[in-house]
């Protein structure tokens, strides 16, 4: 089956160990691009975290798409919102309370801000504020506007403080929302049915493309449903071993421009 669309994790996959983006991988999708392959970065990012990249590889307009937020929102590469899934004002509470009760530091991302009721703000939120380009907010939980779109809120600490809290997390917190870990000082939590692969989906049926004609390509937990929804799953050759598992091959690592050669091995004539 015809590769139609390329469904691209962005750190530790399309980005090379020090953040860069390779002239190799810059040239893949800029050929799949010009074939009328659909090529849609998947990211925990919000749009302002994605964008410096989506312009160095030519990816604009209205009809080049980004899956943001782990899922929670789908927009074309302009920012028009295709599909949106929000937490509640009453989750943000709970989950607010519950960071509280395990003194773990806690934040939420909106489209235009990052938000912490930590008067004693985590230098992981400081520095995460500046890699995503989303401006720091402090605000008392009891202040924070009802009407915000939150797209994901995220327990941020140390990862060994962090390995306590996933330990500790009850069993109604994984039921009610989708809960994953995706990197050691994150703990991110977004609406229930949110996933890369369920926003994927959406976003495919939308095209009108079949799952057989996706590639999704990934290296962490975050990005198993989408490399299981893709008709050719494809592992970096630094994916965990959970990744590699499920995927239907394996590429090179990010070292290595391990996207460039999946995309010229099974999307380009």
């Amino acid at each position: 089956m015809t590769i139609k669309l390329i469904a691209v994790d962005i750190d530790g996959t399309l980005l090379n160990e020090n953040d860069e983006l390779t002239p190799g991988t810059i040239q893949a999708i800029q050929a799949a691009r010009d074939q009328g392959i659909k090529v849609v970065l998947c990211t925990g990012r919000p749009l302002t975290g994605v964008t410096p990249y989506l312009e160095a590889l030519g990816l604009s307009g209205d009809d080049q798409y980004v899956i943001t937020y782990n899922g929670s929102i789908a927009e074309t590469v302009s920012g028009k919102v295709l599909t949106k899934h929000s937490l509640s004002y009453n989750d943000y509470v709970d989950l607010e309370a519950l960071a509280r009760k395990f003194q773990v530091h806690f934040q939420v991302l909106t489209p235009d801000h990052m938000y912490t009721a930590d008067q004693d703000i985590s230098p992981h939120t400081v520095t995460e504020s500046h890699f995503v380009h989303l401006p720091l907010r402090y605000r008392a939980a009891s202040d924070m506007p009802r009407d915000l779109l939150m797209p994901t809120a995220i327990f941020i600490d140390d990862a060994p403080v962090l390995d306590q809290v996933e330990e500790q997390l009850p069993r109604e917190i994984y039921d009610r929302f989708y809960v994953v870990r995706t990197m050691p000082y994150f703990i991110e939590v977004l609406s229930k049915n949110v996933s890369k692969g369920n926003t994927l989906a959406e976003l495919a049926t939308t095209l009108g493309f079949t799952a057989a004609e996706v590639m999704a390509i990934g290296d962490q937990n975050n990005d198993l449903p989408m490399l299981t929804y893709a008709g050719l799953g494809v592992a970096m050759g630094n994916a965990n071993d959970a990744v590699k598992a499920v995927a239907d091959t394996v590429t090179t690592p990010n070292t290595a421009d391990g996207v460039a050669t999946a995309i010229q091995r099974y999307a380009l004539p």
